[in-house]
């Protein structure tokens, strides 16, 4: 298969923007090439407490546009090189440019299988590509006939959620393996919730799939959700297309530094995977102990899907109480479900004496 042939006609003709730092290789100390501000940022002439002059990084310059140290540490805890890496502003930057990149506005189709994550089909419609949906059996595994009966010669993506959201569940791998290796087009699986499951990660499989791209979140597991940093994995051909078509700096320089600090804490990020995991059996249980709750649906994520009885004026009698969760009862196969996010054993209590309450 050749990626490049997938590529809107276009892109393959696409000059890229070229970044001010993009025009000379090597070391240099004095910087007049990119309109800059060159005495500083104002925060950061400011003396702390300790005499210092605050954060050493210069952010009057702008950032890496390839993010290079950041890709660097990812690739020390993923095992993918640099070069099959992307960054994006979230996952949905990555989402929107496999669109711009690979779909021919009002010509070209993408196939997604609801109940599903929801950005799929909003990126569809603000790139005016036209989307087959697929519904899920009602075991919320794919219809690889139904999957197979929509694909057509202008089929370009296939989105697959695995764990899926808002169901919580894992797809079954070698169903993932037989479109991987049937589908003319790129399969993208969106592995945002993938540190809270048992399945092991497509990241592997990225020297045997050509048209496999994996995305993974800094937003779940990792806690950073307000730093918008989302991570994309594939073939060289994939990556090279995406990075021609991105803004020259999508991520900023603060974001590029949280994140590096953050890969140095991963041992306090695989405690609170595994404290998210416990509390998700135990509100599980607690849960379906409730005469409300008709059916509480096995999870792989940080949520779960729950049938109630009163999905609507369970969820209307939580706000009123200041608990937030995720009213679903109107999407695909998930008639009168809630959708509840795991909190802290504090916030948990709260969710199920609130609940009792009722």
């Amino acid at each position: 298969m050749d990626i490049n042939d997938l590529q809107r006609e276009n892109i393959k003709n696409l000059k890229p923007y070229s970044t001010a730092r993009d025009e000379y290789k090597g070391q240099a100390s004095v910087f007049l090439d990119a309109n800059e501000n060159a005495f500083g940022s104002p925060f950061l002439n400011e003396v702390d407490d300790a005499g210092d002059r605050g954060i050493q990084k210069n952010y009057n310059r702008y950032p890496d546009p390839l993010q290079l140290d950041l890709k660097d540490a990812i690739s020390k805890i993923k095992g993918v090189p640099i070069e099959n890496t992307f960054l994006g502003n979230g996952s949905d930057e990555a989402i929107d440019l496999l669109y711009r990149a690979f779909c021919e506005p009002g010509q070209d189709n993408v196939i997604i299988l609801p109940p599903t994550y929801g950005m799929y089909e909003v990126s569809a419609n603000i790139n005016n590509v036209e989307i087959r949906k697929v519904d899920l059996l009602p075991d919320f595994q794919l219809d690889l006939e139904g999957i197979a009966e929509a694909i057509d010669e202008r089929t370009k993506l296939i989105f697959i959620c695995s764990p899926n959201n808002p169901t919580g569940n894992s797809i079954i791998r070698t169903d993932m393996e037989t479109i991987l290796a049937n589908f003319k087009g790129l399969v993208v699986i969106d592995e945002a919730y993938i540190n809270y499951a048992k399945q092991r990660t497509f990241i592997q499989e990225l020297t045997e799939y050509p048209n496999l791209v994996v995305m993974q979140t800094f937003s779940k597991a990792w806690g950073l959700a307000a730093l918008r940093l989302g991570m994309a994995f594939a073939a060289r051909p994939v990556i090279d297309i995406l990075n021609k078509v991105k803004p020259p700096y999508n991520i900023n320089q603060a974001t590029q530094d949280i994140a590096l600090k953050a890969l140095e804490n991963i041992g306090q990020v695989n405690e609170w995977i595994k404290i998210t995991v416990a509390e998700r059996e135990n509100l599980s249980e607690q849960l379906l102990a409730l005469p409300m709750v008709k059916k509480v649906y096995p999870s792989d994520a940080n949520f779960i899907l729950v049938q109630v009885a009163d999905a609507l004026g369970t969820y209307n009698s939580l706000v009123d109480l200041g608990i937030i969760i995720r009213d679903r009862s109107k999407v695909a196969l998930c008639e009168g479900c809630l959708r509840i996010t795991i909190g802290t054993t504090e916030e948990n209590i709260k969710l199920l004496e609130a609940l009792k309450s009722f």
